[in-house]
């Protein structure tokens, strides 16, 4: 009974003692740990502690147990923070998972190897070696023959590459004009998946047999990329109707391709200094949230309806016909719209207007399209290539794919308008201002050096007899990357809108001048809102706005004039209102409060024990050496604690 009673008691005080090791070293180190390494903690605590008093032997254990317990302690803190150095918070769980980590770390290694084959299939395997580098005049057509080699390679890739040299190509502040001007030329067309296969994905999304939908549907597909391919069909109803379908498995090949384009930005950000001033891994971020959305097609339908819309709500129709979704047949990986007769404006030849009159007003329509979507709908068509313009047998155009859209809002939408009222009026005064409107600042900037550049800018492409091109855009985004100023992905997708729908126009009527149309745009724009009844639309507006406000305002003068006529105005000002600079200042006087701690003790500790005299504890042991090991442990504990935090603060 009694050996039972001191198993029971002695397993107690052993649960009691790895709680309190495990909480102190956690409390100790800030963390929040799970059990197991609770427990881990513990053991190696009291394992340090059994060691401790084994090397002390029996005479000094009884005065030497505090320090035993403080080095239970520190060992248990030391083993606590190495651990989570080695293996963070939540590490271990995954090793439960390794199984699957395995199978992605091979797949990701065959899809590595797949990509270096593909490169040097295309010739650039020297470049990424690093010797492909020349400087004279051999350089620049290095560049462009390089330029190529990387489009080829891309289109080789797949989908996720292909949309990113689509991306790349917006940027003219990050890449050389011939990469630029090869990347807006990147297409991807693959084999059709097997009807089999396309079938059992309509099925699955349609929720029934692709016969009780549709009356008719056309197994070979009108066109096939790495997304999706197009059938023709026709509903019950008699109406024809296009069909987009995802193909199956390109969510996993996109999630496994956005993985490697996430570590290769993460590696560029961190070891490159290009890849901080253009921030890799944000631009990567922002390109895999548009990608996802493009996976959606439910997005895609969305958007598409909300262009239509905007267009059906215009004061001035521009005439271009925009499809129509059939939403109660379209889901995540089926779309289903309107059938749009014609050819596309790549192909047309022929069949274009003979009349140049008729092909410039074919032209204007679409800029005013374009332009409508994004300065007054906010949602536009971000590539309109010509591949995705339509000419109908009626002699009208109209808009296809609508997977990849923009979205600018409406500040950003009254700083575009600003912005080509400057140019219209030539004054680099307002055109500065307006893009310092739209682009994105850290510091502070020079805007009188600005002001002159953006001068020279409009001396050089806006000026009577220059007609504007790509060039003009890449200058635009080389002089704002130039001054510190970064164009938010919106802008620049508007931009690479405008740019795409410049070689779509060069295909109606040559040399037709974008800018000019953009301008006169701008210009009806501003009449429009100077009318009388939209004017009174605007006041009706703003006093709605500023009625709750007007309402309050007798009151609060009131307050302060009752205020100012007894003393009793005052004014608050407060040092730290954010709690964030709280929580920084709050933790610098902690961790220096704690270093100075560390310090002081040590030093304490190092004196009592090298000091002689004192109470004697037994054979020759020192009450204050036994002080003095207490103090260096504690010591050793709170410096621990300081170099942990930073180094946790660091990571």
């Amino acid at each position: 009974m009694q050996l039972a009673l001191f198993l029971v008691l002695s397993f107690v005080v052993l649960l009691l003692t790895i709680a309190v090791l495990s909480a102190g070293a956690r409390r100790l180190l800030g963390l929040r740990i799970g059990r197991t390494r609770a427990l881990l903690t513990s053991l190696v605590g009291l394992g340090a502690a059994a060691v401790i008093g084994a090397a002390m032997g029996d005479s000094r254990r009884g005065a030497l147990i505090t320090v035993q317990l403080s080095c239970a302690v520190l060992v248990s803190t030391a083993f606590l923070a190495l651990s989570e150095v080695v293996l963070p918070s939540g590490s271990i769980s995954g090793v439960v998972r390794w199984p699957q980590a395995v199978r992605r770390r091979l797949a990701r290694g065959r899809r590595y190897t797949e990509l270096s084959r593909i490169a040097v299939r295309h010739g650039l395997g020297r470049w990424l070696r690093g010797r492909g580098r020349s400087a004279g005049p051999s350089a620049a057509s290095e560049r462009a023959a390089l330029a190529v080699s990387l489009r080829l390679a891309l289109e080789d890739a797949g989908a996720t590459f292909v949309k990113m040299g689509q991306l790349l190509s917006t940027r003219y502040d990050l890449l050389p004009p011939e990469f630029v001007e090869e990347l807006t030329r990147l297409q991807h067309q693959v084999a059709p998946e097997p009807w089999d296969e396309i079938q059992q994905v309509l099925a699955e999304e349609l929720g029934r047999p692709v016969s009780e939908v549709f009356a008719s549907f056309d197994r070979e597909p009108l066109a096939a990329g790495s997304i999706a391919q197009v059938h023709r069909a026709a509903l019950h109803s008699g109406e024809r109707v296009v069909v987009k379908v995802q193909r199956p498995g390109t969510r996993a090949t996109v999630q496994q391709d956005l993985d490697i384009l996430f570590r290769i930005s993460r590696k560029l950000e961190e070891h490159t200094e290009w890849g901080r001033s253009v921030g890799a891994l944000e631009l990567a971020d922002g390109f895999a949230r548009s990608l996802h959305e493009e996976l959606d097609f439910r997005v895609e339908a969305r958007n598409t309806a909300a262009v239509r819309a905007g267009a059906e709500r215009s004061d001035a129709p521009t005439g271009v016909l925009l499809p129509e979704v059939h939403e109660e047949h379209s889901s995540r990986r089926v779309l289903v719209l309107a059938w749009m007769d014609g050819v596309t404006l790549g192909s047309a030849g022929a069949a274009l207007p003979g009349d140049e009159a008729d092909r410039a007003a074919l032209a204007r329509q679409l800029v005013e399209c374009v332009l409508q979507q994004i300065m007054l709908g906010g949602v536009f068509h971000a590539d309109p290539h010509p591949g995705n313009i339509m000419l109908l047998p009626d002699g009208r155009l109209g808009l296809l794919d609508f997977g990849s859209v923009g979205r600018v809002d409406r500040m950003l939408r009254a700083s575009l308008r600003n912005l080509l009222l400057a140019i219209h009026r030539s004054d680099p005064v307002a055109l500065c201002d307006a893009l310092l409107e739209l682009v994105d600042r850290d510091e502070e900037i020079d805007e009188a050096r600005l002001e002159r550049a953006l001068g020279r800018f409009m001396a050089r492409h806006l000026t009577p007899g220059v007609r504007p091109d790509r060039e003009m855009f890449a200058d635009l985004f080389l002089l704002v990357a130039r001054h510190g100023l970064t164009c938010p992905p919106d802008i620049a997708a508007a931009f690479r809108a405008l740019a795409t729908l410049e070689g779509s126009t060069e295909l109606l009527v040559p040399g037709f001048d974008i800018v000019t149309q953009a301008k006169g745009f701008a210009r009806d724009q501003l009449r429009r809102r100077l009318t009388p009844k939209a004017l009174g639309e605007v006041l009706v507006e703003e006093a709605l706005s500023l009625a709750p406000m007007l309402r309050r305002m007798p009151r609060r003068l009131e307050r302060i004039t009752n205020a100012l006529e007894h003393g009793r105005l005052g004014v608050q000002v407060r040092l730290l209102a954010d709690e964030r600079d709280r929580r920084f200042v709050r933790t610098l006087v902690h961790e220096v409060l704690l270093t100075f701690l560390g310090g002081t003790l040590g030093l304490i500790g190092v004196l009592l024990v090298g000091t002689s005299g004192g109470p004697v504890l037994g054979h020759s042991l020192q009450l204050f050496q036994v002080l003095g090991y207490n103090l260096l442990v504690i010591s050793s504990v709170l410096v621990l604690r300081v170099v942990f935090s930073i180094f946790r603060a660091q990571r």
